[in-house]
């Protein structure tokens, strides 16, 4: 577990536990204002309660080095090779920072960004437009993602693309498990499902019940792998107060997705709003800061 905080994933010339600086008034009255709009309420910067506010305060606060190279999509695999194991990973099939004139990799594939979140195109079949693919790619790198959000830590990752084999069947995509580790300790799952047609997602203890609110969609039997995925969460979690680490399962094996540390931006709402409160309660109890 100390790969986590060691000086081989540390970028620039920063030590473990250093902050990056950070432009902090400007910055407050963004956060504060986005929430605002996105709550109907005013966020408590100075004594956060709840999970959303917590969020905010860790954009304003927490520059703690490790976190880009977490949320780094090509390096975080080397991390979690590291302490999972290979099998975990899904494979890299290129990454760089321009995409070729055409695709060169088998179908299906999904393209991503690598310092970006919500940036992928998934490729099925020779149909797709690859002149769109190169447009959009070009859209991404050419954006610092996460600063009108001031989500900073997104501006410390090298902007870059990659390219992944399907995850699934072919045709569906995968439901997506986000574990909630607070502490090292995990707690919730939110269980992501269609995220590419008619996305939703429901809320479970670790014990799968379900704490959210009641849908249409009856509550999904959890995943084989869930202790598996528990397990993991919680070792790619240890040593932060809160950490938020996505899987799939495939043929009953466990993959890891991603790291997360604003989900949302804190600006998503829960249902019911208790949940927030909730969920800060659990961040606070884990040193939340």
């Amino acid at each position: 577990m100390d790969k986590l905080g060691s000086a081989d994933f540390i970028p620039r010339n920063y030590s473990a536990g250093e902050q990056f600086p950070v432009d902090h008034w400007a910055a407050i009255l963004r956060v504060r204002l986005c929430y605002l709009v996105r709550h109907q309420k005013i966020a408590n910067l100075n004594a956060p309660q709840t999970f959303t506010e917590l969020v905010q305060r860790r954009k304003l606060q927490n520059r703690d080095v490790r976190m880009p190279v977490l949320a780094d999509k090509v390096a975080v695999k080397h991390i979690v090779e590291d302490i999972l194991g290979k099998s975990w990973v899904i494979p890299t099939l290129w990454h760089g920072g321009a995409l070729p004139d055409s695709p060169r990799w088998p179908v299906p594939f999904v393209l991503k960004s690598r310092h970006g979140c919500n940036q992928t195109m998934f490729f099925r079949d020779g149909a797709n437009n690859w002149t769109l693919a190169r447009r959009r790619a070009h859209a991404w790198l050419s954006a610092s993602y996460g600063q009108w959000l001031d989500e900073w830590l997104y501006d410390h990752i090298p902007r870059g693309l990659l390219v992944e084999p399907f995850v699934g069947d072919g045709s569906n995509l995968p439901i997506d498990y986000k574990i909630y580790t607070f502490g090292g300790q995990a707690t919730h799952i939110q269980v992501h499902l269609d995220r590419e047609r008619r996305h939703r997602w429901m809320l479970f203890d670790r014990n799968w019940t379900r704490v959210s609110a009641a849908s249409a969609d009856p509550d999904p039997s959890p995943p084989r792998s869930l202790p598996a995925m528990l397990d993991a969460a919680e070792a790619l979690g240890n040593g932060f107060d809160f950490v938020r680490s996505d899987f799939y399962e495939v043929g009953g094996k466990p993959l890891f997705g991603e790291m997360t540390f604003y989900p949302g931006s804190g600006l998503d709402k829960f249902n019911p709003l208790s949940i927030d409160a909730m969920l800060g309660q659990y961040w606070l109890g884990a040193g939340g800061r």
